[in-house]
């Protein structure tokens, strides 16, 4: 159970991590976060200057493979443990990897939105297993406005349970110009529920909104935006069109983001064409290839982390269209072999470095003058 204390820390914002926690990891002066492949799932590992860490997310049910990825990014990092786990929604790719994480690596604090509300989805089956893990944790669940105290950053919940942060962030509040353009589209029961958080880090930062549709990214950002401009945008849900409207991805406008697609899981046109003709943006960041964006709207390779197995003799340049659903669903290209991350490594002064861990590019972005 979580003591009161805490819960009273949580929803004031009191930075109690480091009273609460011991250092896992050499002293550092640097915020490192790790994107890790769990094949168009989600799975972010933060870890703080102080050796605190945050994971959102655990990947899809997978035999252990996704497991494994997050324990070896946890494992570069010098961890041993988590100290904080967000889960930002009750879907398999989100939530179904826990099961075989758990037991290897020990999670001392679960965080979600909430009961899962839509019982016939992805992760209905992992909720009563869920609950137990927690049960013998500690458990919170998140409120826009409440801080995850984890020491040396600032982890501000921003939307949870389908709610947003009631007021604007320090300098933020002004009229969105972006809103005018938003298209609204459909929802499923879960993806409007998720955790987001914003990060701060001296002069850097962050932002990781879960699924988040477009839908609660208007609520979010409009009429005036509640935010701000960031950084880095991490996830962008897969690269899916049903997130991204440039209501939300031009008001922040990142010079980063960072995607985690899969094969033939996001990258869709019309999210790359909102990340693209983003001001400001700099550069696209992809877990792996996606066929569909194809040539068309992708990245160059030193920007793409990970790629199919057995790769095909020609790159298609159209956009291919992703077969519909159901059983007879053709598998997307085989990736089982080595996986990599795309890791951030952020320093007080705002300055940032990107790396791709398959090739070994970097690339450094200094903050403006």
């Amino acid at each position: 159970m979580l003591r009161p204390a805490l819960v009273l820390a949580a929803l004031l914002g009191v930075p109690l991590a480091a009273a609460d926690a011991a250092a896992q990891t050499r002293p550092s002066t640097a915020l490192q976060i790790y994107v890790v492949d769990v094949e168009g799932g989600n799975a972010t590992l933060i870890v703080s200057p102080t050796g605190e860490s945050l994971l959102i997310d655990t990947g899809n049910p997978s035999n252990g493979r996704d497991a494994d990825r997050i324990i070896a990014a946890a494992k570069d990092a010098g961890l041993s443990r988590i100290d904080h786990l967000i889960i930002t929604h009750y879907h398999g790719d989100h939530i179904g990897g826990l099961p075989e994480l758990l037991p290897r690596l020990p999670i001392r604090h679960f965080i979600d939105h909430g009961p899962n509300i839509d019982p016939m989805g992805s992760g209905a089956k992992f909720e009563a297993v869920y609950k137990e893990m927690y049960a013998k944790a500690r458990h919170t669940v998140a409120k826009p406005g409440a801080r995850i105290p984890i020491g040396g950053l600032d982890v501000l919940v921003v939307t949870s349970n389908g709610e947003i942060i009631p007021k604007p962030l320090p300098g933020a509040g002004q009229p969105n110009p972006h809103c005018a353009q938003f298209k609204p589209s459909p929802n499923n029961l879960e993806d409007p529920m998720s955790v987001g958080v914003h990060i701060t880090f001296g002069k850097f930062r962050t932002i990781h909104l879960g699924d988040l549709t477009r839908n609660k990214e208007f609520e979010l950002m409009c009429p005036a935006n509640r935010i701000g401009t960031v950084d880095a945008i991490l996830g962008v849900h897969h690269g899916q069109a049903t997130s991204n409207s440039e209501t939300i991805i031009h008001a922040l406008r990142p010079r980063v983001a960072i995607m985690n697609n899969g094969t033939r899981k996001g990258g869709e046109p019309d999210t790359m064409q909102s990340l693209f003709t983003s001001p400001g943006l700099e550069d696209l960041w992809q877990i792996h290839f996606s066929l569909l964006s194809g040539q068309e709207y992708t990245v160059p390779g030193m920007f793409i982390a990970n790629a199919a197995d057995d790769q095909p003799a020609a790159m298609p340049i159209a956009p291919f269209a992703a077969p519909a659903p159901g059983p007879g669903t053709p598998p997307p290209p085989a990736h089982n072999g080595p996986a990599h991350w795309i890791k951030l490594t952020a320093e007080l002064d705002g300055t940032y470095t990107v790396t791709n861990a398959r090739n070994g590019f970097s690339k450094t972005y200094r903050p403006a003058r």
